[in-house]
């Protein structure tokens, strides 16, 4: 096995510290917890930062793009109230941590990269890992239609609009966790959206996040 991808004690007792210092600020759905405390952050990280695997922070992974903060990954899966089972529609695979997550839980993710060459790395590193993830190299904006619907969807970066085609996959009852784009520019406001019995979005807000934003052409380098 790749050294990379070994996971030792000290891994586990830093990965252990993360949790209970997400709990304290405020993340209390345990089944969240305990699928952050079984998906190994480092593996996602460029070795260099494997020291700082547990911090609290957002990193870069190439292409311009971030592997998110745990505290963000926690609190967006935490507001998608995830069942086993269900069908998860991730818009952004980026390192592949937060599909891992997902997938930690009980759920069956099926994930959009539009960066080619963060795809293909990510892919590899995924096929590694324990975490079935279905990967795809696309355009977020336009979803999986083939596979719809699903019963979450969940956006990893700001994006300027509810995306309508995302809508229209998402199964009715079901729940799309989206950060839209700040009026002033600044950041984005985290939305848990329902879509109700007859159509309509019930639209929740959750304070301001930064996201890098999403992006509509397909990354070509």
């Amino acid at each position: 096995m790749n050294t990379h991808l070994e996971d030792n004690y000290r891994h586990k007792g830093l990965r252990k510290q993360l949790v209970d210092t997400l709990r304290d600020k405020g993340i209390s759905d345990e089944a969240v917890l305990s699928a952050l405390n079984e998906v190994p952050r480092h593996v996602f990280l460029d070795s260099s930062f494997v020291e700082l695997a547990y911090q609290d922070k957002a990193f870069p992974i190439g292409s311009g793009q971030t592997i998110s903060q745990p505290h963000t990954v926690a609190f967006q899966t935490q507001l998608l109230q995830l069942k086993k089972g269900m069908k998860v529609l991730e818009i952004g695979t980026g390192s592949g941590y937060q599909a891992c997550v997902l997938a930690a839980m009980g759920a069956k993710v099926f994930s959009i990269e539009r960066q080619r060459n963060l795809y293909f790395k990510t892919k590899e590193l995924l096929e590694q890992l324990p975490f079935r993830v279905k990967t795809f190299l696309g355009d977020g904006f336009e979803g999986l239609p083939t596979y719809a619907p699903f019963d979450r969807v969940i956006i990893t970066a700001g994006a300027p609009s509810i995306p309508e085609v995302l809508v229209e996959q998402l199964k009715t009852g079901g729940i799309m966790v989206i950060p839209i784009d700040n009026a002033n520019g600044e950041g984005q406001t985290m939305l848990k959206i329902t879509k109700l019995d007859d159509g309509t979005l019930q639209k929740e807000e959750f304070g301001d996040f930064k996201f890098v934003p999403m992006l509509k052409e397909l990354g070509r380098d």
